[in-house]
């Protein structure tokens, strides 16, 4: 098994960001804020905590940028730290995410809806559509959805950061994507 070592296209500020240049550090943080901003967005759904837990996560970051090895570009590195402060302040809200294995209901699959096609020009109104929807999904469903759709995690990994079980995480998913068709359906009429 060989080592793999990804080629990280900010290295040179990464470097210089070990040295302790602010500058650097400012360069890295307008490359990567509205992308990780997004990802706070997603999970904690609201702009205040967001901005929060965004600059947490950057101070942590170039506070740790010794720890980085370049296993990863630096961009993937960043995200992680980002998902697990917006998780650690999700979880100091209280909020509680309900095992759903205890309760009974219906598997549903979103296979079974009619896909509508949409032209290009339409692109940009659905995907506003579709945010405001994710907004009104209640918190469970929405960082699940957001935390496999969007971020890339499996339902194992899900379930290890949530606390939750693997069927979980899968039940709050397929529930979530029906409630959102449900919510975007809503809307059109």
């Amino acid at each position: 098994m060989t080592n793999t070592v990804f080629i990280n296209k900010h290295a040179d500020l990464v470097e210089q960001c070990k040295r302790g240049e602010s500058k650097a550090q400012y360069e890295l943080y307008k490359h990567y804020s509205k992308a990780m901003f997004n990802v706070c967005m997603r999970i904690l759904n609201h702009v205040g905590e967001a901005e929060d837990v965004l600059q947490d996560s950057f101070i942590d970051a170039f506070a740790k940028i010794g720890d980085f090895r370049q296993q990863a570009t630096f961009g993937v590195w960043l995200k992680q730290i980002v998902v697990n402060k917006a998780i650690n302040h999700l979880r100091s809200r209280k909020v509680e995410l309900v095992n759903i294995d205890s309760f009974g209901g219906e598997e549903y699959d979103i296979a079974d809806y009619a896909e509508d096609s949409y032209s290009e020009e339409n692109t940009k109104l659905e995907v506003e559509r579709l945010r405001r929807a994710m907004e009104q999904l209640p918190e469970g469903f929405r960082v699940v959805l957001s935390l496999y759709l969007f971020e890339g995690y499996d339902h194992e990994e899900i379930g290890n950061i949530l606390g939750i079980s693997e069927t979980t995480s899968r039940t709050q998913y397929m529930r979530a994507k029906k409630r959102l068709l449900e919510i975007v359906n809503r809307q059109m009429f």
